[in-house]
């Protein structure tokens, strides 16, 4: 027997996280949209910080988190589905009490100065392995990592570093061995900001405000190597591989507030005298919507499924990234169609979330390395059409 439903609990949590975005969330938007039309920040950081803390009275806080460090580390499935009610906003927004996966490899020393206190939202990290000629190609870096007596030099640039700009220490894979290369030779280091390097911001199409990293000959003790020396990329490909799930499963939740969007447009916009929504062109564009939707829901909740079940992560996650990032960007452009000109202005935040969008299906990995991913496990054998069936 083939069960699909929700567990009460699962219905439970997600029914809260709704909650909580509609009622401290979406409140907030029209004053967002305001902000970043006459060029401000859109939320401010005390602001992020106020809500985290009504989020842990909602009972989020450290969604994927360690009970031994105060979190609740829900399932893969219920974060999916916290992460499908965050996407319902375009309101830049996640739950506290979180650190990157691979802090957790730190030493007691670490713990005390890194990762404890980014649980606590004391510190601020940033993940830093994309180079200007290493992106999707992420065994091309050239950072370098030399070792002079008890310390590390590390000379190179990072960019498209998520929160780069705010960071206060950094997590860079750096070449410690080139003739190695990323089968031993790349190593992780926690780099304070105060050791010397320096950030800039990089200007895009839409809200995020990534950073190119400048690492001028920063000098780091032998003692923050996380992890061990060689082990870098497998950490790097651990951490990107651990939440590639959840970029589509915000995706449900723009795609469902986009759709609700389009359904009441549709209903109450008339043209030539009746509704726009009698039209078969936006009939249709409202149907393959809701296909979009549901397929991606699907694919997301059976990715995560697998997680919890103890599954390799990267074929699955593959296939949830690759169809539902394009199918988000299918419904916002449906959406933004439905409502013509009034969907292209600022006055409705459509265009908004067009623009948003459209970055989830480039970061932590494009579609074209999603399809390279899910090809090579078919020719290779490591996995067979339907072989999770």
């Amino acid at each position: 027997m083939i069960d699909f439903g929700l567990s009460e609990e699962q219905r439970a949590i997600r029914d809260v996280a709704r909650r909580f975005v509609r009622e401290q969330l979406m409140p907030l938007e029209t004053e967002v949209l305001r902000r970043e039309r006459t060029g401000g920040a859109g939320i401010e950081p005390a602001e992020v910080a106020e809500l985290r803390q009504r989020a842990k009275e909602f009972g989020f806080w450290g969604l994927g988190t360690p009970d031994e460090y105060g979190g609740m580390d829900l399932p893969a499935v219920e974060q999916a589905l916290i992460a499908a009610e965050l996407g319902r906003t375009f309101i830049p927004f996640s739950f506290g009490g979180e650190a990157d996966n691979i802090l957790y490899e730190s030493d007691e020393r670490q713990t005390k100065e890194y990762l404890l206190p980014t649980i606590a939202g004391q510190r601020r990290s940033c993940f830093a392995i994309t180079e200007p000629g290493a992106g999707s190609d992420t065994r091309a870096i050239r950072t370098s990592a030399r070792r002079d007596g008890g310390e590390w030099v590390i000379r190179g640039e990072k960019t498209f570093i998520t929160g780069g700009n705010e960071a206060d220490f950094a997590i860079v894979i750096a070449v410690t061995d080139a003739l190695r290369g990323p089968k031993g030779g790349f190593t992780a280091f926690l780099v304070d900001r105060d050791r010397g390097w320096t950030s800039s911001p990089i200007v895009t199409m839409g809200p995020a405000g990534p950073a190119t990293l400048v690492f001028d000959d920063v000098r780091v003790p032998d003692d923050h190597v996380l992890g061990e020396v060689g082990d870098g990329y497998e950490l790097a490909m651990r951490w990107i591989m651990k939440g590639r799930y959840l970029i589509p499963a915000r995706g449900l939740g723009a795609c469902e507030r986009l759709l609700e969007m389009a359904i009441e447009h549709a209903n109450t916009r008339h043209t030539f005298g009746h509704p726009i929504g009698e039209n078969q062109a936006i009939q249709w564009m409202i149907a393959d919507s809701e296909v979009d939707l549901e397929a991606a829901r699907w694919l997301v909740l059976r990715s995560a499924w697998g997680i919890d079940q103890g599954q390799p992560p990267q074929h699955d996650s593959a296939i949830a990234k690759l169809y539902g990032t394009n199918a988000v960007n299918r419904v916002a452009d449906r959406v933004l169609q439905i409502h013509g000109g009034m969907g292209y202005t600022k006055e409705l935040p459509i265009e908004r979330w067009f623009r948003e969008v459209r970055l989830w299906r480039i970061f932590e990995g494009t579609d074209e390395m999603q399809r390279l991913i899910i090809s090579r496990d078919l020719l290779r054998g490591y996995r067979k059409p339907g072989g999770h069936i």
